[in-house]
Order: C-alpha cells, then structure tokens, then sequence
C-alpha cells in the first residue's frame, strides 16, 4: 500500500489507494474530529482536501467552536529522569535552552 501526505492550511492529511474501488482517500491527521474525503484523480484529491478543510472551518465558525489545530507549538513529554538531565546537559553544552535544543533535534528528525 503506497501512503502519502498532503497539506493545507497547515491541516495534513495521509493519503491511500483503495485498489478496490479505485480511489484516493484522504484522512486528516492530527486533530479529534474526523475530516476526510476521497477521489478518483490526484487532481481532484486536492481539490477536494481543500473543500474538506474549507468546510470544516466554516462549519467551526458557524456553530461558534474554535477549530482544532494540529498543533498548538506545546509539547509535553514524559520521559525517564536521566534522559532528561542528560538532555538538559546537552542543552546547556551548546548554549541553548531545552527547549531550544529539543526543537531543534526533533526538526531534524522529522526533515531527516
């Protein structure tokens, strides 16, 4: 099964091909409620992601809801006290916050 993603409005979605009824069908990562959609062309894939977004956005502010957000810039872990003091270490090691430093490390992960 080949998987891809799109993005949009800074909404991403994983993609399939059903080979069973010969289409795409879209998923929205990332937030609770359940946004998909699905076609027969790449082309109208996107277009039709972009009417799923567009959609559930709108129907956000009709009903006076804030959208949910794939991610808010917040992150909390919970790891085991040495990783986190060697973590720390080596945040202060290359003079940067943890913060800082843990952004830095999980974008060059997943650009990796």
């Amino acid at each position: 099964m080949n998987v891809s993603t799109i993005e949009y409005k800074g909404y991403v979605a994983r993609v399939t091909f059903d080979s069973r009824d010969d289409i795409f069908v879209g998923r929205v990562l990332g937030v609770r409620d359940m946004i998909s959609f699905h076609a027969d062309t790449v082309v109208d894939l996107h277009k039709e992601f972009q009417v799923a977004i567009d959609d559930y956005l709108a129907d956000c502010v009709e009903m006076g809801v804030s959208p949910d957000r794939p991610a808010s810039g917040k992150m909390m872990l919970r790891i085991p006290p040495q990783t986190h003091a060697a973590a720390l270490v080596a945040a202060k090691s290359a003079g940067k916050s943890l913060n800082q430093w843990a952004g830095e490390i999980l974008e060059a992960a997943v650009s990796a």
